[in-house]
């Protein structure tokens, strides 16, 4: 059952001007000073979340955005300053992106933050989708399969690397360590330093395409699921729900559905679905506008693509609606009691999910994603989190 819940933030400032009659993308540019203050209200998120009872704030690591949308490019340090403002809330990292470090550099950095934030942060790994970001950093994105081999050969170092006292690593990229003589001798194997304070270490990964390769890869390192959330669509896909658990059951795992997934929702809260839609509505079409260019809103013919770039046209190209992903599944729009019924109806689909995200769509204010994380705690947690006691067996 559902107890427990987060909230996804990829961190960008104010951006004014959205939708799809608004500023096109590649049109924003911002100052280094108004790009910072994503990092105030990133802190302002993790205050709310914390007083109020949420779990997990799952922040994005992304680079060089001048546009504004996503402005974090370490979340290990990140979580080290919003440890020192937060009591107790945990920081996910949704995700970090091995192809777009030394992956003995993540580990030592996610080791360091997890120590200093006293075990509140929880690791998460993708692939990457922005070739702006993960080719600049000198990894392959736009060959996939030389992304895909990169990225498994980085996490299974970054996994000895936690889990073993001291290991080696001989493979098509990495030679660790290098064959160098030191203090009189040749080293033969390394030692992280530090390692995690909590282990194994508690690892999260998107299921975006539902390749089976890497269902496979996950499950046989102990990685769980994690479907919608940021750029990909949300909510609990049935077809991937299901192949996640059959996945499971390959590796010798016998699961409920949702075991070991965690699910996105965009959630806006209004006193009618109808008003709710459109609220959601100019930022939902900015969200659009910034991620059907990198493939990320499927459905979309090659001239809708383009035409989310012209003002004067991506209005007569049949786009997508709220109304449309509300139907689909992926938001869900309106008062507590509809909140509450579609989540219950989730849970009732897949027993074992125990935990979602709540995401807004990108440029949505702060301001007003505080309003609404502070009204769903209010009405809609508690109801999730009395079902532990209703459960609980009489004494």
């Amino acid at each position: 059952m559902i107890t427990r819940f987060g909230s996804l933030f990829a961190a960008y400032p104010a951006i004014e001007n959205v939708g799809f009659d608004g500023k096109p993308v590649d049109d924003r540019h911002y100052s280094n000073e108004h790009l910072a203050t994503a990092f105030d209200d990133t802190a302002k998120i993790a205050q709310l979340m914390d007083r109020t009872g949420y779990d997990v704030f799952w922040l994005a690591e992304h680079h060089f955005q001048s546009e504004g949308y996503e402005c974090v490019p370490n979340i290990p340090l990140m979580a080290v300053h919003l440890s020192h403002l937060t009591k107790r809330i945990k920081f996910g990292s949704a995700f970090n992106i091995p192809p777009m470090w030394h992956p003995l550099r993540l580990a030592e950095d996610f080791a360091t933050a997890d120590i200093l934030t006293g075990g509140r942060l929880i690791f998460g790994i993708g692939r990457g989708y922005h070739t702006r970001e993960v080719e600049v950093l000198g990894a392959p994105l736009l060959d996939q399969e030389a992304n895909r081999d990169l990225f498994e050969e980085q996490v299974e170092i970054i996994f000895k690397a936690f889990n073993e006292d001291s290991f080696s690593h001989h493979g098509k990229h990495y030679d660790i360590p290098a064959a160098v003589p030191y203090r009189g001798h040749e080293i033969k194997e390394i030692t992280l330093v530090p390692r995690p304070m909590n282990l194994p270490v508690e690892t999260w990964q998107p299921i975006v395409s539902g390749s089976q390769r890497g269902m496979d890869f996950m499950a046989k390192h102990g990685v769980k699921g994690l479907i919608g959330g940021g750029a990909a669509p949300g909510g609990a896909s049935e077809k991937l729900v299901h192949q996640w658990r059959d996945t499971l059951a390959r590796h010798g795992r016998d699961t409920v559905p949702g075991e070991d997934l965690l699910v996105s929702y965009y959630v806006w809260m209004a006193d009618t679905p109808e008003q709710a839609m459109e609220e959601a509505t100019p930022y939902f079409e900015e969200h659009t506008k910034m991620f059907a260019p990198l493939g990320m809103v499927p459905g979309l013919t090659d001239e809708q693509i383009r035409a989310t770039a012209d003002p004067q046209r991506v209005r007569s190209m049949g786009m997508p609606t709220v109304e449309d992903s509300v139907k689909a599944g992926a938001y869900i729009c309106g008062p507590p009691e509809t909140i509450i019924e579609t989540l219950m109806e989730v849970q009732s689909r897949f027993p074992g999910l125990g935990e979602m995200i709540l995401s807004y769509p990108i440029a949505t204010p702060v301001e007003t994603i505080l309003k609404q994380l502070e009204w769903f705690a209010r009405d809609v947690i508690p109801v999730f989190r009395a079902q532990v006691a209703e459960s609980a067996p009489a004494d």
